[in-house]
């Protein structure tokens, strides 16, 4: 079976707040280590009520801390946001305290809105500099040598994971150029998935740090025991978007009455942004989100999924990861 991980953004629920929220990751990322998901990811983001994840590192150490295998890293680190020897130091503080654990995503956007992008990092130029930011990261560790005028103390010799994150052909350009493991945004921005796997796969250069490529798709997946209640549960997310695209971010909001409901909730237009923008999704019952993983593999045959479900009720969230990993264990549809 494809390993199986997950992609987490500390999601605030209406009624909850940072510190419930908190609780909640380290609690699914401990049932997920238990149910065998190979990596537990948290997305940077800024500014966004009912994201909690925006001091990526210092959740990456918590998660890291209270547990004991799984593999725990950034899905991603925004870098335009961060000077890269900040964050060689950061990721290499956490590989040491954590070795052979620490996965580094790094990302061109600035996961924020052109107010938090400025207030983040007000000197900077803009995402144009993102190959020679990762080239300049990457550089920090490899192992110092004499005479090196800056070091990343520590992060220098520190074995850290590193991926290339994209939801464009640029990303995968830059995947492919440095020699490093790629991870498509597919679970919110799937146009052009097709095309820059491909491209990434026919580019691919061997690097020290890989020697093929190697490719991880994001898949939204809601389980439940029938389709009728997934997909109601899965009203959360919709809603969660279109308010994002009204420009009204806010808590996660609760799932509607069921699925017919979201007509109500927007209009045509904005169903129909919704359905596209949330086209690589698998949604029901553990038969049906089987089935639809397994043509999603068939069809775009990545190395690892990884999995997203922003589900309103913590304990109905840990069920649907429960349900997926038990489903395609016993479905064999993604080996």
């Amino acid at each position: 079976m494809l390993p199986l991980s997950i992609l987490d953004l500390a999601p605030i629920t209406e009624g909850c707040d940072a510190r419930q929220a908190f609780a909640n990751m380290l609690d699914l990322a401990r049932k997920a280590e238990s149910l065998g998901y190979r990596r537990y990811w948290l997305a940077e983001h800024h500014n966004m009520p009912g994201i909690a994840s925006a001091a990526t590192a210092v959740l990456i150490g918590h998660v890291a801390g209270g547990t004991s295998r799984i593999r725990v890293g950034a899905g991603g680190v925004m870098l335009p946001n961060h000077a890269p020897l900040q964050v060689a130091e950061q990721f290499g503080t956490l590989a040491s305290l954590h070795p052979g654990r620490i996965d580094l995503g790094l990302g061109r956007a600035p996961g924020t809105d052109v107010a938090a992008t400025r207030a983040l990092r007000r000197y900077y130029a803009g995402a144009d500099e993102f190959p020679a930011d990762v080239v300049e990261l990457l550089g920090y560790f490899e192992p110092a040598q004499p005479g090196q005028p800056v070091q990343a103390v520590p992060g220098a010799g520190v074995d850290v994971e590193a991926w290339v994150l994209g939801s464009s052909l640029f990303g995968a350009a830059l995947a492919a150029r440095l020699g490093l493991p790629y991870a498509f945004a597919s679970h919110f921005a799937p146009d052009a998935l097709v095309e820059a796997v491909a491209l990434y796969r026919r580019d691919f250069r061997p690097s020290k740090r890989l020697a093929a490529p190697h490719v991880m798709l994001a898949l939204n997946v809601v389980c439940a025991e029938t389709d009728a209640e997934a997909r109601r549960l899965f009203t959360t997310q919709q809603q969660a978007f279109v308010n994002l695209r009204r420009g009204r971010p806010g808590l996660v909001p609760p799932p509607l009455e069921s699925a017919e409901a979201l007509d109500a909730f927007c209009n045509p237009v904005e169903r129909m942004g919704i359905d596209r923008a949330l086209a690589c999704a698998a949604v029901g019952s553990p038969a049906t989100v089987a089935a639809s993983v397994g043509r999603f593999v068939a069809q775009h045959r990545p190395d690892e999924l990884l999995l997203t479900a922003n589900i309103f009720d913590h304990a109905r969230r840990i069920e649907s990861f429960r349900l997926v990993m038990e489903a395609l264990r016993k479905d064999r549809g993604t080996a």
